[in-house]
């Protein structure tokens, strides 16, 4: 149905065309003496639906190729459009009205050059040419513009619709942490405000290992996938996913800092190496390690525990055991007791990056001692 009143329409036009083109060439063809044998009043009126009968039947015959050709156009475009970011539409619609308006103060003196066609070709290419710049120097300079907008704050030159400077600033989570799925549950106490930023470019690495052939890698990606449902469905936080691929820069990692910078947000990681080069950047960062470590019940030399020793350790008669929250235990001497509950006492506590380490001994063998 549509594309019939589509192809009634271009046939229509196809007839108005050729009506104008009649009249303006019926001078030109000296159409009386071709329609000589013709009354006089019905010359303008054969001559004219001549013309517009030939263009509308032509409009009619190549209208499908036409209509085809403007549903490819439309579906390039839209594709197109679906790859920007919503604020380089924005800022490029701004752009193009700002650049069509200085165009039209330049080009009124050119509609007195003496030339008619002259003066409109020229106009023309001054409202393209400008709107082009608008267009290109307000999408390309998105960051510099930002960095004009906060030194006019510092200047007292307020927004009123800016946040202030105690305004929870956005949570920018990688790739590693999404796969962790802890942050999940810590969102879900209220401990982290929003918003959450989950940038393209890292969603489109977790497709990339959710696709993955090798089993691990495809298990940690659709973990990955289905940690960022939960916390879309399940969590009042705001998540926002940001489109901005920072095409120029090459590594996850950098592309990451550099959005922490540009929207002067907070990392989320618990990646240890991303954690450092991002100290040295000055990019604050979120370590769910670290505050796994900070949140773990503090034990002090002289305590006394029950554990279940696993495993011997890496020196000789050393047993290894674990706490609920995954602290390891090293138990001095408790090889012999593997696969026992045994009570320990705690001698010294060592906090490293990696996590913490607890080294006891068997409380049997103290006593013993003492004995």
């Amino acid at each position: 149905m549509v594309k019939k009143l589509i192809r009634g329409l271009l046939t229509t036009a196809g007839i108005v065309i050729g009506y104008q083109l009649a009249y303006a060439l019926g001078d030109v063809l000296a159409i009386d003496k071709i329609f000589g044998i013709l009354p006089e009043g019905t010359v303008a009126i054969v001559y004219y639906g001549i013309g517009a009968l030939l263009f509308g039947f032509i409009f009619y015959l190549i209208s499908p190729w036409i209509i085809k050709l403007g549903w490819k156009a439309t579906e390039i475009i839209e594709n197109t459009l679906q790859t920007i970011p919503t604020s380089d539409i924005l800022l490029g619609s701004v752009g193009l009205i700002l650049g069509l308006v200085i165009a039209n103060l330049f080009i009124r003196p050119l509609a007195i050059i003496p030339i008619p066609w002259l003066g409109s070709i020229v106009m023309v290419l001054v409202n393209i040419a400008l709107g082009y710049l608008g267009i290109r120097i307000a999408t390309r300079k998105t960051d510099d513009l930002g960095a004009v907008v906060h030194s006019l704050r510092k200047l007292g030159i307020k927004e009123r619709t800016h946040k202030t400077d105690n305004a929870v600033k956005p949570k920018i989570l990688d790739t590693s942490v999404i796969i962790d799925g802890r942050i999940a549950d810590i969102c879900k106490t209220g401990f982290v405000e929003g918003p959450l930023i989950i940038p393209g470019f890292v969603l489109e690495e977790l497709r990339h290992i959710a696709d993955s052939s090798d089993t691990l890698k495809r298990n940690r990606g659709r973990r990955g996938l289905d940690i960022l449902n939960k916390i879309q469905k399940e969590l009042d936080i705001p998540v926002q996913i940001y489109e901005k691929s920072f095409d120029d820069i090459a590594e996850v990692d950098s592309k990451l800092l550099k959005l922490a910078q540009v929207l002067k947000g907070k990392v989320v990681t618990n990646d240890f190496n991303l954690n450092k080069v991002a100290e040295f950047q000055g990019v604050p960062v979120l370590n769910i390690n670290e505050l796994a470590n900070a949140v773990k019940p503090v034990v002090l030399p002289g305590e006394e525990m029950v554990v279940q020793v696993i495993k011997d350790g890496k020196e000789s008669g050393q047993g290894v055991a674990y706490l609920d929250d995954g602290t390891m235990i090293v138990v001095d001497g408790g090889k012999k007791h593997i696969g026992e509950s045994i009570g320990v006492m705690v001698t010294s506590v060592l906090q490293t990056a990696a996590g913490r380490m607890i080294f006891a001994k068997p409380k049997n063998a103290l006593d013993n001692k003492a004995v």
